[in-house]
């Protein structure tokens, strides 16, 4: 059975947030290669600030790991569960913050020049998704998903704005420029 399909199993027995609290701290993302080649296409792709970067829902650090190697090295790990991994993998610790808490304002004084979500972004309740999404859109100009499918979509109305999008072997990479940073910076200024 492909790792893919033993995990989407494992979600349907125990839950999502079931599954990552009993098997978080021994995680691996089956498609951390894919993953990463599209994250390296990203990168030459777009032009993207890479000063402070969040690795949200950052899992066993697939993304951390393919940033630090592309020349990034502030990078900020989230997730709620899989911590131990995280820092095995990284020799970084990760923030143990959940969509729920970010959505509520939890980074509210934070502020990234980008942010990544690698093949969890669907994870999120949709009910919760516009809040999360209109938080991260105060705290960073843009946001990368890496995704095997279509979900989520974004709304323009949750403040971000499709900019491009591509998909190789079979992994699909979105470029939103936030609307809601944009507009922050304006009042600063």
């Amino acid at each position: 059975m492909a790792a893919t399909e033993a995990i989407r199993r494992q979600y349907e027995r125990h839950g999502v947030r079931g599954f990552y609290e009993r098997d978080g701290a021994s995680y691996r993302n089956p498609h951390e290669e894919g993953g990463r080649s599209a994250l390296e296409l990203c990168v030459s792709r777009w032009t993207l600030g890479l000063q402070r970067t969040l690795d949200l829902a950052c899992g066993s650090g697939e993304v951390t790991l393919a940033l630090l190697d592309l020349g990034c090295d502030e990078i900020e790990g989230i997730d709620p569960f899989t911590g131990d991994a995280y820092f095995r993998r990284t020799g970084r610790k990760a923030r143990p913050l959940s969509f729920e808490e970010i959505a509520e304002g939890a980074l509210a004084e934070e502020h990234y020049s980008l942010v990544i979500c690698s093949y969890a972004l669907h994870l999120c309740e949709i009910s919760r998704l516009p809040g999360l999404l209109v938080q991260l859109g105060l705290i960073a100009p843009d946001l990368i998903v890496v995704t095997p499918h279509k979900k989520p979509e974004i709304r323009r109305e949750w403040g971000w704005r499709l900019e491009d999008e591509f998909v190789a072997a079979r992994v699909r990479s979105r470029l939103y420029r936030s609307l809601l940073f944009d507009a922050e910076r304006a009042v600063e200024k």
